[in-house]
């Protein structure tokens, strides 16, 4: 009779452990993992700005007002407190994507500003920082990209069969989580681009 029950026992592990009662942990690991590297990259561009400013500031510091708006956008993405509970409170998401993509306007004008002057164009300082710069910048869409596709897997987990039923006996704790939006004004259009 032991020799059954271990028998019994033995299958039923087998059985719970192939039949997916680990993937909505699992997802969720890999949701908040592919938000760390998002922040990762907003960290590598917020790490690069300092020297992008600096090197810009010396040739054009009449245009001060862009390096202003580019030094407050950073040290307001700065303030925002990130941290593991970020990703549950869709709020504090929204408020540090906002402050990201002001950021990345700050980014833009500056670089409006840079095609101004011949010599900083050509400045090997200002080059390289503006490579690693729009490197950092595809990274993070990457990086978002990853993000949606984590999200997509671990929501349609815990709302599919099997997966449903283990999210309702174990895992109800686990709420389903918001996808990144692009939320700035005109982002589901092309810009209107002109070379007169």
């Amino acid at each position: 009779m032991t020799l059954w029950r271990s028998f019994v026992l033995v299958m039923l592990a087998g059985w719970l452990s192939g039949c997916g009662i680990n993937n909505i942990p699992t997802y969720d690991e890999q949701v908040k993992a592919a938000w760390s590297q998002v922040e990762n990259q907003y960290q590598r561009r917020a790490d690069l700005i300092p020297n992008l400013v600096n090197t810009v500031k010396g040739y054009a510091a009449h245009e001060q007002d862009v390096l202003v708006d580019v030094t407050q956008a950073r040290a307001k993405v700065g303030s925002i407190q990130v941290d593991g509970n970020m990703l549950d409170n869709p709020e504090k998401l929204q408020q540090f994507e906002q402050a990201q993509r002001q950021l990345g306007s700050a980014l833009q004008r500056l670089m409006v500003v840079a095609e101004r002057y011949p010599d900083l164009k050509a400045n090997q300082n200002f080059l390289a920082l503006q490579s690693q710069l729009e490197g950092t910048e595809n990274r993070i869409s990457v990086a978002r990209r990853d993000y949606i596709a984590a999200v997509q897997t671990y929501n349609t987990e815990i709302r599919t069969f099997p997966g449903r039923l283990w999210h309702s006996f174990l895992y109800s704790d686990m709420e389903v989580r918001d996808t990144y939006e692009a939320t700035s004004e005109g982002a589901e259009e092309a810009p209107a681009v002109s070379f007169e």
